[in-house]
């Protein structure tokens, strides 16, 4: 199931996404109540995907980023692969959705793009939860860019102001529910250039793992996100540029980029 958040002409909601990926202008959503934790109930209200705005598909109370989880792209920043995940956090406030830009802020002269596999929180949530059991607070996944500003991050050491700029953290375009993350194909063109081409199941710490891992560090809420890490190939963001990022079986979100004035 797809699960998207859109603004029409009535305002915003959640609904599912039926029909078929290749007849995209067949595509419809279908409003739900409320959100799409639990169980689901329909409106009765639908509109053609053309006719709305897609949202990003979930607004969490936290993000929480893994650094360094690919070993050609730790390599590729001159990094060793880390003994157990490395984690960081993203503000709520860097979410932006499908087509919103990417604003690059005057404090850096090097921004660049992350193509990840994004994993999205549940209902129940996840506290302290052992690896067997942790895919059951999974709801699903959707495509993210953790845009960084490299220059900043290399100064400051930590990472909270590199990935913590407005525009940095791009999701979309839905939450897919029903998708085995093992290995999925991971792709970022640059105005339609290749920059990063990789998949999943060269992730040094799988999905299961990241979940129990920071689980055991900090409460996961219903809706939260954790970004699984990049594969190699990041590169620089130019205002002018279209950032789209694509993941199996999920789809793929585009963003323009802007100077921020």
């Amino acid at each position: 199931m797809r699960i998207a958040r859109f603004a029409h002409t009535k305002g915003m909601s959640f609904g599912v996404v039926e029909g078929s990926s290749e007849d995209p202008a067949g595509l419809t959503v279908a409003e739900i109540e409320g959100h799409p934790f639990g169980t689901i109930t329909f409106t009765g209200e639908r509109w053609a995907l053309a006719d709305v705005r897609l949202l990003s598909p979930i607004l969490p109370s936290k993000v929480i980023g893994i650094g360094r989880n690919y070993a050609d792209h730790a390599a590729e920043l001159g990094n060793e692969v880390p003994p157990e995940p490395l984690i960081f956090l993203k503000p709520s406030s860097s979410i932006i959705g499908p087509r919103d830009p990417i604003r690059r802020p005057p404090q850096s002269q090097r921004v660049e793009h992350e193509a990840e596999l994004a994993v999205v929180i549940g209902a129940t949530g996840a506290r302290r939860v052992d690896r067997a059991n942790a895919m059951k607070a999974v709801f699903g996944y959707t495509v993210a860019n953790d845009v960084t500003a490299r220059d900043l991050q290399r100064r400051d050491v930590q990472f909270t102001r590199a990935k913590g700029f407005d525009s940095f953290c791009p999701l979309g375009p839905w939450i897919q529910t029903e998708l085995d993350p093992s290995d999925l194909e991971i792709r970022c063109e640059v105005n339609e250039e290749v920059r990063q081409l990789g998949r999943t199941r060269d992730l040094v710490f799988d999905v299961p793992t990241l979940v129990s891992y920071v689980s055991h560090v900090m409460t996961l809420l219903p809706g939260d996100v954790i970004l699984t890490g990049t594969p190699a190939g990041v590169g620089p963001l130019v205002a002018g540029d279209t950032c789209v990022v694509r993941i199996e079986g999920i789809g793929e979100i585009a963003n323009p980029v802007v100077d921020l004035e």
